[in-house]
């Protein structure tokens, strides 16, 4: 069977750096986005009092840490319709879209049911003070009931991300963005004569947010060359689809909530630093997470470059895009890094008042900054490792790198650095999560030079 025009895989052929530009742009926009909504909630939260704020600091690795598993989803989906579509097999590619964006509803089901019942467990684990327990529960409890639907979300931009749709997931992750920056200031401080809710207002504003991006993900998916169609599934054997996705998409799942679980292991360690630590540690996080996006964006669209070019044999193709990527990684995260030592106390002071947190705030990034362009080359070799069915090798990596790296120099150093080697922690993590990942890269690609297929 031949397939459509529009199902033809998009970026076997052309200008790389043009691809990369292409696909990278809209992802930065979506990731932008998406990070925003931290920020904002880091905005209203912090009006509601140091206590917020701090129970924000514990709960933001732990939400990170549970949507990563969900990202693994999401990257095993992108990995075998991108490979699908570059070997020229469109069928096999429809029924893996339309099998993961089933397969990732089941598992947001399966995880937010296992947050409800964890909550007290894995926040006492973290050293959470029990006066700050009540406030966590309520963002976490609703959190966990409207979890399912950001994993549909991540089903889907699998599927988007995969056809190089870059466009359409940035659309996704904009209009969700968008409704939560919305609802925020109604139902966390209140406004209009809408009474706040508080903490609890800023999930409920979350879980509406992802609500609105499911219906437009949806909408969206319809004219693309892989189309929502579950009859696809029928008469079919789902084991092929489920051990592809999961093949990819378990090793992912680990090695991204591996990183945020690392930090949920330094949130509990500057815990014991004092509140104001964990407030300015928190905080600092935030504002990374935001300036760091284009090189989230760019990891988000490796995978789609990398994959197509790989399942269509143009190896060489597939190479030149990471060896860009590689360059845009190392100048970004130079430059961010400068700015934000330069600026650091400044930027503190959007989030609070408080001297001691804005010392801490600063601290952070005086330290932690110039390991942006190590992290950035980790998160694309991940993308590239994830998008060749090597998402084993990333897993390695990422274990090495929090339990043999990053927990061993905080545990080492923070009697006599106290926070400062926290801080430290990170960023010899994040530069050995570079030096690693450009080795198992470049070993990948030695592996099959000289195996291209004539253009």
């Amino acid at each position: 069977m031949n397939a459509p025009e529009q199902s033809l895989p998009r970026l076997v052929s052309g200008s790389i750096p043009g691809h990369l530009v292409s696909q990278t742009l809209p992802m930065v926009i979506g990731v932008a986005a998406i990070m925003s909504i931290g920020l904002v909630d880091a905005y209203f939260i912090g009006q509601l009092g140091r206590d917020a704020l701090a129970a924000i600091s514990f709960i933001f690795p732990v939400s990170v840490a549970i949507t990563s598993l969900g990202v693994g989803i999401m990257v095993g989906i992108n990995s075998v319709v991108a490979r699908a579509l570059g070997e020229g097999d469109h069928e096999r590619a429809a029924r893996r879209a339309n099998f993961g964006i089933v397969f990732a509803a089941g598992c947001g089901a399966v995880l937010g049911l296992a947050l409800w019942f964890a909550l007290d467990h894995i926040f006492a684990a973290m050293n959470a003070p029990a006066d700050l327990m009540p406030i966590i529960r309520d963002y976490m409890q609703p959190y966990a009931i409207g979890f399912p639907l950001i994993l549909v979300i991540m089903g889907f931009n699998g599927v988007l991300r995969g056809q190089g749709e870059a466009r359409r997931t940035s659309t996704v992750s904009i209009a969700y963005a968008a409704a939560n920056w919305v609802l925020d200031p109604l139902l966390i401080t209140g406004a209009f004569g809408i009474e706040g809710y508080g903490m609890a207002g800023a999930a409920y504003a979350t879980v509406a947010g992802w609500a609105i991006g499911v219906a437009v993900a949806v909408w969206l998916t319809r004219t693309t060359a892989l189309p929502l169609d579950f009859s696809l599934l029928r008469n079919c054997s789902l084991v092929d689809p489920a051990k592809a996705i999961i093949r990819v998409g378990l090793p992912a799942a680990f090695s991204n909530a591996i990183n945020p679980l690392g930090l949920s292991i330094l949130t509990a360690l500057v815990a014991l630093e004092g509140e104001a630590a964990v407030a300015g540690f928190g905080a600092a996080g935030r504002l990374q997470s935001f300036v760091i996006v284009p090189l989230l964006g760019l990891s988000g669209a490796i995978g789609a470059i990398v994959g197509q070019n790989w399942g269509a044999r143009q190896y060489g193709r597939a190479r030149e895009a990471a060896l860009w990527a590689a360059g845009f990684c190392i100048l970004w995260g130079l430059i961010v890094a400068v700015a934000m030592v330069l600026a650091g106390e400044s930027f503190a002071r959007l989030f609070t008042d408080d001297p001691v947190v804005v010392g801490e705030f600063a601290l952070y990034l005086e330290i932690a900054a110039w390991g942006y362009a190590g992290f950035g080359l980790l998160i694309v070799g991940n993308g590239i490792m994830n998008a060749v069915d090597k998402a084993s090798f990333a897993l390695v990596q990422s274990v090495v790198r929090v339990f043999l790296v990053m927990l061993p120099v905080a545990l080492v150093l923070q009697g006599s650095m106290g926070s400062a080697a926290i801080y430290t922690a990170e960023l010899a993590a994040n530069l050995f999560g570079a030096v690693s990942a450009v080795l198992l890269v470049r070993y990948i690609f030695a592996r099959n030079k000289g195996q291209s297929r004539p253009r």
